[in-house]
Formats: structure tokens, sequence, C-alpha cells
């Protein structure tokens, strides 16, 4: 029980703030959550839903080997919303959990507004300092131009940014099944989640030459373009050299044609958008062409001939802080305790982990309304996580999770069985987020 009942101020609910505003309300905290969309959206948002999905579908693996399904399930420990509405709102994609975004966010929107310690404004925070009290910086990756003019003043340094792009969504009735297979992922047995079409050597190299030389959308003159590496535009990875994409979007290993039983120079893969399975996702396709160069060089891919593009790969600006220097364990801010950053402008990267940070940063909150002071364990992902934006380093660079930086097992380097060490690994860190639970609720 709390022993004092606060407002916070939220600015942003998309993953992170309505994550945090969550786990606040039903600890009895009231929370004024502020929203831009209504009155003014970003060039990557469509709807008017909260916690909306500008990327992909995709939240990756639901394995706990994984580092990302071991994240989801020690979100989903410790009362996550995020992963109620993934697992509400799930299609079928093999071993990830890939969710209709069009329900998930309707399901987080209705739980949101339904909580009656929850209060929803739509407004554009445009100051900091406008906002009294505890308040949580949640605007992730596209905050305004005037809140980051008021960041950057609070942080008396320069903000971080770096290029996003995100994946072209087609028509499935566009797509030529005469041509197209099911298979999974990697090919190996099972549900056949994932639409396959495969290209021949002359196919791909006519695809190629059209790719690399394809017009891009203009940026601003006055941004510099800095990418980051996990959603590097497919035009950008091309020209790394002829092959990069056969190792890395495209798929040619192990995928044999269950047409003609040949293994095909490249195979590029769809992955379903909603549960009914009339949209699909080009996987690895994030681009910045502009639109009609993007359906142009999709009808080179044997069997979308006919593509129908219902949304179009977009490419915008996510800006980030330099979290290693100015934030502690617990997203709070070190020279004002009073403000917390969560989801990708933190230094987190994806979208899982977006709302893992507004979890932690809500619970953070909730100890220190109690007087107590909490530090997620790094044997977990969670903990891991925070230790990584909040251990200072020259280069900082926004963090996936990974178990590369989960704190290592003291038999670490006698186990050489990857598999293995990563099931010791997950162990280890569920055991530990029931015991932070457990001491949490006391």
């Amino acid at each position: 029980m709390l022993k004092e009942q606060n407002t916070v101020n939220i600015i942003g609910a998309g993953l992170a703030g309505c994550e945090c505003a969550y786990i606040l309300a039903t600890n009895g905290i009231k929370v004024k959550l502020y929203e831009m969309k209504k009155i003014k959206k970003t060039e990557a948002h469509k709807s008017d839903d909260l916690a909306e999905l500008v990327c992909s579908n995709s939240l990756k693996s639901e394995r706990a080997t994984n580092a990302c399904g071991l994240l989801k399930k020690e979100m989903q420990i410790l009362g996550s919303l995020f992963v109620e509405a993934a697992y509400a709102t799930k299609v079928e994609a093999g071993q990830a959990l890939a969710v209709d975004r069009d329900a998930f966010s309707k399901y987080i929107t209705e739980k949101i507004y339904e909580n009656d310690n929850i209060e929803v404004i739509d407004k554009e925070i445009e100051d900091i300092s406008d906002l009294e009290g505890i308040t949580v910086i949640a605007t992730g990756p596209l905050t305004s131009d005037k809140l980051s003019s008021s960041i950057q003043k609070l942080l008396g340094e320069e903000s971080l940014y770096f290029y996003d792009a995100a994946a072209p969504i087609i028509s499935a009735d566009s797509i030529n099944m005469k041509i197209a297979y099911r298979m999974d992922r990697y090919g190996e047995e099972g549900s056949g989640d994932y639409l396959n079409l495969p290209m021949n050597k002359t196919q791909y190299e006519v695809f190629y030459n059209e790719l690399i030389n394809a017009e891009q959308a203009e940026r601003h003159e006055f941004d510099k373009l800095v990418l980051f590496e996990n959603c590097m535009p497919i035009e950008h990875m091309a020209k790394r050299g002829e092959k990069t994409l056969l190792f890395g979007p495209l798929k040619p290993v192990g995928l044999n044609d269950p047409k003609t039983g040949q293994r095909m120079y490249a195979v590029v893969q769809l992955r379903a958008e909603n549960k009914e399975g009339t949209l699909y996702n080009l996987v690895g396709f994030q681009t910045s062409l502009k639109f009609k160069e993007q359906e142009r060089i999709l009808k080179y891919i044997p069997g979308l001939e006919n593509v129908n593009i219902v949304r179009y790969g977009v490419m915008h600006r996510n800006t980030y802080i330099n979290s290693s220097k100015v934030l502690n364990q617990n997203f709070c801010l070190k020279q004002n305790n009073n403000i917390y950053f969560a989801g990708q402008i933190s230094g987190v990267e994806g979208y899982v982990e977006s709302a893992a940070s507004g979890m932690m940063v809500a619970y953070s909150i909730l100890s220190r309304l109690n007087n107590e002071d909490i530090v997620f364990p790094d044997t977990t992902m969670l903990g891991s996580l925070a230790k990584y934006i909040s251990s200072e380093n020259k280069n900082f660079q926004p963090m996936n999770a990974n178990f590369g930086i989960i704190l290592p097992l003291e038999i670490n380097n006698n186990i050489k069985d990857k598999k293995l060490k990563y099931e010791m690994l997950s162990d280890r860190a569920l055991k530990e987020i029931e015991n932070f639970k457990n001491n949490i609720r006391k």
C-alpha cells in the first residue's frame, strides 16, 4: 500500500507511455497522460489510437532462450499490458510473436481509457517546465521539434538522432500464389507462417540493379544521415555489395522451392500483418525510396507483378538522448529527480524494449513514492537494459535486448553450447524476476 498518492505526468501515449501509465494506475496512482496525435500527427503515425505500431508488426521471438523472448516473459510476470495486448491480438508468425497492429492498438487504447486513474489529455507539450511534479518523457523517436528543443535546453547538449525506416505493407490478393509458397522463416518444418517469393540469379540481378539506382525520398538538408544498423533501409544495405541482401533480409540458405525442389538464388519473405491474412509485410524491406519507386521496384520481384501497396515504406528521424551521461539506472535524470525518460528516446531500441522501459520507470516511481529504492537486477534482461543505458559510453548507441549485455554466468567460460548457456541465463533471469516481484509487493 502506497504511503501517499501523487499525480504523475506522462508525455506521450506510445508503447512506453501507456505501459508506464497502466502500471502506475493499477497501483493506485493518478496519471495525466498527454498525447498530441489527435491534434498533430508525425509523418509516421496514421491512427488516433494509442500505442500505435509504426514499423513492423513483429515483436520478435516468443522463446525464453531468445533475448527479446526472455524480456517479454519478464514483463509478463510483472503484469505488462503490452504483453497482454500482444497475446490477445496475436497472428501466426512461426516462432515470432506478431500482432494485428490495429487490434493491438485498440486493445491498449480501451484499457487506458477505461482506467479511472488515467486522464488522457489531447495536447502537445512544448516545454517540460510547463508541468509540475514527477514527469515521464515518453515521446518516442518522433519527439516534436519544440519539445526536442526544450529537452536539449534541459540537458545542455545537442540531441542525438538516427534515421529509421519502415517496410511497405501489401494486400494479399495482389500476390501471385502460383509463384509464392509457404514455409517457416528458415525453412524448417512447421506451420509455414511466411510466404516466400523465389528469385533466380538473373531475376535477382535485375532487381538489385534497379534497387540501388532508384530515387530516394527527399530529406531536410540540415539533417545529417545517421542510420541505425538494425533498421537499415534495404537500398542502403544493397549498396554495400551485390550479395549483401542474400545474407540479410533475403533467405537463400536452406529454402528449397517445394514446387520445383530447387534451391533458388534468393527468396523474398512476407509475414502476415493481420489475423485475416489479407495484408503482408515485406520482411527486411525497410525503405526510404519515393512512393512511385517502391511500387516500381517491388514489381521486379517474381509474384509481385501486380503488387498493391496499402502502406508505403517511410523513413523518419528518430530522436534519443545520450542517456549514458544523463540518466541513472531507474531512467531518472541525474540532475532532476522529478524527470524520467522512457521508450526509444531513453536509449533503448525496439517495440518490446520501449514498453519495458516504461514498465521500469513505473516501478521506480512506485518505489520512490513508498520511500523505497529499487534497482532491477542485472541478471535479468530488464535490469541489463537499465544498466546499459545508464553506464557511461563515449560512443553510445540505442540498444536492443541481447544476451551480450546480461551479467554472465559464473561458469560462463566453461559452457560451449550456446543454446544451453542461453537456457541457463533465462532460467536464472526468470527466477530473479519472480523474487523481484515478491519483494516489491511486500
